[in-house]
């Protein structure tokens, strides 16, 4: 059993949430937190090491302690943390996650980062309606995926929900559902693509 340490915090604090397999954690990771960090504004970064993706093939999945020491060794900035939350609490959904963390910190503002390929499949997440209802999103632009993200589903059925870019520092204080799309990293990196050259 995941004995639950949970970062800094504090009522009123802009925390981003960045959640996925870290497998591996690469520099467009690192490049895309600060750069949400400067954006939004945000106070610290939460980087949330998931057990196991639901929409991922996790057979292969390095143990959780293996990511989440390869994740600490990427991060190395004072503001970022790196947690192992969702196996402490139990879950491997974001619905869930951001239910937990609203219900006990309610005076925390959380923010929740993705990039623009997981826009492009938000949809498929299960409860995404109420991840969106919950917590205000940051989407970051990635390589390849504007497109794919934009005309998507999720971004469809969000449209009035969407904020100028230029008012992008005021989505920590939003009351969802609110998301801003945020241009300006195109890095090419991925977890699937390095994993690809690795014998």
């Amino acid at each position: 059993m995941v004995t639950l340490r949970l970062p800094p915090h504090a009522p009123g604090l802009k925390i981003g949430l960045l959640g996925g397999s870290f497998d591996p954690p690469h520099q467009a990771h690192r490049a895309v937190t600060l750069f949400a960090m400067k954006r939004l504004g945000l106070d610290r970064v939460w980087w949330l090491v998931t057990p196991g993706n639901p929409l991922k093939d996790t057979r292969r999945l390095p143990p959780l302690a293996e990511r989440l020491a390869a994740a600490r060794r990427l991060a190395t900035h004072p503001r970022i943390d790196v947690t192992d939350l969702e196996a402490a609490i139990g879950t491997r959904f974001t619905s869930d996650t951001v239910a937990w963390l609203a219900r006990r910190f309610p005076s925390v503002r959380f923010v929740w980062i993705m990039g623009a390929d997981n826009l492009a499949q938000f949809d498929r997440w299960r409860d995404w309606r109420a991840i969106a209802a919950r917590v205000p999103i940051a989407v970051v632009d990635r390589f390849g995926a504007s497109l794919a993200a934009t005309a998507g589903t999720a971004a469809h059925a969000l449209a009035r929900a969407r904020i100028d870019e230029g008012a992008a520092r005021s989505l920590p204080y939003r009351r969802p559902p609110a998301w801003v799309y945020l241009h300006g990293i195109k890095s090419p990196l991925s977890s699937t693509a390095i994993r690809t050259t690795i014998p």
